[in-house]
């Protein structure tokens, strides 16, 4: 064959060929997620299906119409099934159906699509999807439904243990020993394995741990359908990190981050001073695990070193802090997020690897 009559594909950079593709990565983290939504189906029932159906469904019919308009072919590449299997995650397992549906309509269309499809959107579209209805109908997304193992005698609740606990604190008097503590002057009921537990915990192990600790290290709480269970998340990050489609970098300076200034300074509220920070009821509530592990890991929307990752995670950690303990609502990780995926460019421009074989040049003096 002569050299006129090959046909040269151009694309862009990298062109180095590996095993790992789009929907080898997709459909894995898919995969890491399932037990988790597995769980809250056991936990809150079989509306929380419907949820997740609708949230999937509406995003992949979105990402194939919106993909046949440009004439483009990614509905096999598992990206859409994912962004609505994160916006149901993230929502209250009692929601009104429609509103995943506008969130995952919004996610796929306005914020991945209008910028040009997947690996062009500047932000996360499951936490843009989330954010937007969030803000838009706040009560529906703030209504939250008891778990089955719940020994509350009421099936719905108002609000989660770390609302609950946010909103109490204001009433607050005196040292309360940290939010565990608030709880129980509120009357909180923990179920009979976390009681146990802790009190194993406490007997064999001398380990002072609340049984508010176990129930949300397990899931059982109210909560959004997809994070209550700290376990199964953990567990699905394990398998990620094992099929090196994440990296430690991100999550784990997050989750130090965060820690450590909750450790620092999220006593101080309670009035038991610095450097008494209930670190594990921060970590285990909320959407913590979710979006360090899930979310803040996204490739497109994170750093491409690993330096800019550590930084990124710091930061985040740092907004997820300041929002969860100084700001008006309870939960910060979905903000922080998203408010770090602005300074991803920036990070990638001032935090870049080192190309071997260039030599910096000295100034003259």
């Amino acid at each position: 064959m002569s050299e006129e009559n090959i046909m040269y594909r151009i694309e862009s950079s990298p062109q180095i060929r590996h095993a790992d593709s789009t929907a080898r990565i997709m459909w894995s983290v898919v995969l890491a997620l399932l037990p988790a939504g597995i769980w809250s189906v056991v936990n809150f029932g079989p509306y929380v299906l419907a949820v997740i159906a609708v949230s999937v469904i509406t995003a992949v019919v979105l990402e194939y119409l919106l993909a046949r308009l440009m004439g483009r072919s990614t509905i096999q590449d598992g990206s859409a099934v994912l962004t609505g299997l994160l916006i149901a995650y993230n929502m209250p397992p009692g929601v009104g159906l429609f509103i995943p549906i506008i969130a995952s309509a919004f996610a796929i269309a306005v914020v991945k699509w209008s910028f040009g499809g997947l690996g062009a959107n500047w932000i996360n579209p499951a936490l843009a999807g989330r954010v937007f209805v969030f803000f838009s109908w706040t009560g529906a997304m703030t209504t939250w439904k008891a778990p089955r193992f719940w020994s509350a005698v009421d099936t719905t609740s108002g609000a989660t243990v770390l609302s609950t606990v946010k909103t109490s604190l204001l009433d607050a008097e005196g040292i309360i020993s940290g939010p565990a503590g608030l709880l129980g002057d509120l009357g909180y009921q923990s179920t009979a394995f976390a009681r146990q537990a802790a009190s194993w915990f406490s007997d064999t192990l001398n380990i002072g741990v609340s049984p508010i600790h176990i129930d949300l290290f397990i899931g059982t709480v109210p909560g959004s359908l997809g994070e209550v269970s700290a376990l199964l998340l953990i567990l699905g990050g394990i398998y990620l990190a094992a099929k090196h489609i994440i990296t430690w970098h991100t999550p784990i300076s997050y989750i130090l981050s965060f820690s450590l200034l909750i450790w620092i300074f999220g006593g101080v509220q309670y009035g038991t001073g610095l450097f008494s920070g209930d670190v594990l009821f921060h970590l285990f509530s909320g959407g913590m695990m979710l979006g360090a592990l899930f979310m803040a890991t996204d490739m497109v929307t994170s750093p491409t070193t690993y330096a800019g990752m550590i930084i990124f995670g710091i930061f985040t950690g740092f907004l997820t802090f300041l929002f969860r303990i100084y700001g008006s609502l309870p939960e910060g990780v979905s903000l922080a997020i998203i408010i770090m995926n602005i300074f991803v460019p920036m990070i990638d421009r001032y935090i870049q690897p080192r190309r071997f074989g260039v030599v910096k040049q000295r100034s003259q003096a």
